[in-house]
């Protein structure tokens, strides 16, 4: 790989004041955007005893809600993400910020359990189609050499959504109910006006878009081998979040017998840690390499899981929950810049997110497995046996894959799609 082009790149991305505002919106939009769709997702996982008892549902019942929201999701990446690579990244990103944010406030108002999971359904087809398009667009407007770093950062707008939730938990849902929390959800209509006059569309769309719905679909079928490894991958990445997050909760209500500020005290404190987890790791990536430094969060992950799974004092459980997501969501923060990088440029809206959403179908059961199996045995066996097979896993599927770090975007797909080498290929550097 030429080094030369992606050195003028990020030169000219850095010099250009236009170019730095513009790519510092979209980094700002994407991490709202992701935030606020994170914040009204974990409304459901943080106040699940609450909802469950009003509907008057079993815990299984509720586990199968958040399955459901996570198994639309790929129907979103799908609408959206074609949307993206035939029309641009902002429209389609502010129709899904409105159209998620209006089903969030219905949620408040769902008269029955039935009509609740309809809701959280729609609201999946939201969720699934904001990732991918956000993600585009704010890896191809920022420089090469700062992908991994600022990767962590709108990742962890996810990790922040949830810490937001335990926030408002904490204040809000022992005065004003589970409902009043939801109606929150409609502020990320407003991110809309935002991305509407503050930022401008993606030059690499621009310059590599397809010129019909024929060549946008021959591009997509073209890259099937690169969809089956990120499906794969993903699949990984969230059953490992998803197994550690989603029943989370629960399980210390249930089994350490906290209640409700209690317990959103620790979630509070393990989002920090993967806050902090994803910008380090992401930032690490940039040096080291992206799948090095997925790989030793997840040997981390690995490590720490007795003290996450077994500990029955507070301390312990606070510690082990902040190094759980520490290096979990280290490993996660680096996934926007990887995926993209190993996407190419004419579907980089769709491929990515909609690998993404396939991967987050196959880890959808999670939650319902690990709650149904605590049923017949043991409570932290169940979280912690289950936590260490998904990062073996994972360590093994992060191995046989790929690596583009530092490529440039929006040079190589006009002339169709290039082979693959073959085995493992050499990380390619940006300088």
């Amino acid at each position: 790989m030429d080094e030369r082009p992606v050195e003028d790149m990020t030169a000219r991305l850095e010099s250009s004041p236009v170019s730095t505002r513009d790519a510092l919106s979209a980094v700002m939009a994407g991490f709202l955007g992701w935030t606020l769709d994170a914040f009204d997702f974990f409304l459901v996982v943080i106040t699940l005893p609450r909802i469950q008892a009003d509907f008057h549902v079993g815990e299984p019942d509720m586990a199968f809600s958040i399955f459901l929201t996570l198994a639309f999701r790929p129907v979103g990446a799908l609408i959206f993400g074609l949307l993206a690579d035939r029309f641009g990244r902002r429209i389609p990103m502010m129709v899904d910020l409105v159209f998620y944010s209006a089903v969030e406030v219905a949620t408040g108002f769902a008269p029955n359990f039935t009509t609740f999971l309809i809701l959280r359904a729609l609201f999946g087809i939201g969720m699934g189609g904001e990732w991918g398009v956000g993600a585009s667009l704010v890896m191809e407007k920022v420089p090469a050499k700062w992908r991994g770093v600022l990767s962590g950062f709108l990742q962890e707008g996810y990790a922040f959504g949830y810490l937001l939730a335990a926030v408002a938990a904490y204040f809000m849902l022992d005065r004003f109910g589970w409902r009043k929390m939801f109606f929150i959800g409609g502020l990320p209509a407003l991110l809309a006006l935002f991305i509407r006059f503050g930022i401008k569309e993606s030059e690499v769309w621009q310059k590599t878009k397809a010129r019909d719905w024929t060549e946008l679909v021959r591009g997509i079928l073209s890259h099937w081998k690169v969809w089956v490894y990120l499906t794969l991958l993903m699949a990984m990445m969230n059953f490992s979040s998803h197994g550690t997050q989603d029943m989370f909760p629960t399980f210390m209500k249930h089994f350490r017998g906290m209640d409700a500020k209690l317990y959103s005290k620790v979630v509070i404190i393990m989002m920090c840690g993967a806050i902090v987890g994803g910008v380090a790791f992401g930032l690490a990536s940039d040096r080291l390499g992206r799948r090095k430094m997925m790989i030793t969060a997840f040997c981390g992950a690995l490590a720490v899981v007795p003290l996450w799974a077994l500990s029955a004092k507070l301390a312990p459980i606070i510690v082990g929950a902040f190094l759980m997501q520490f290096m979990v969501q280290g490993a996660w923060g680096i996934i926007p810049a990887h995926i993209n990088e190993l996407s190419p440029d004419q579907v980089r809206g769709f491929l990515p997110g909609f690998a993404y959403q396939c991967g987050n179908l196959i880890a959808a059961s999670i939650a319902w497995i690990q709650s149904t199996l605590a049923r017949s045995h043991p409570y932290p066996h169940v979280m912690g046996v289950s936590a260490a097979i998904i990062f073996c896993m994972a360590i093994v599927v992060t191995a046989l894959g790929r690596e583009r770090r530092g490529v440039v975007f929006g040079q190589d797909e006009r002339a169709g799609p290039k082979p693959e080498p073959r085995g493992f290929p050499v990380v390619q550097r940006p300088g």
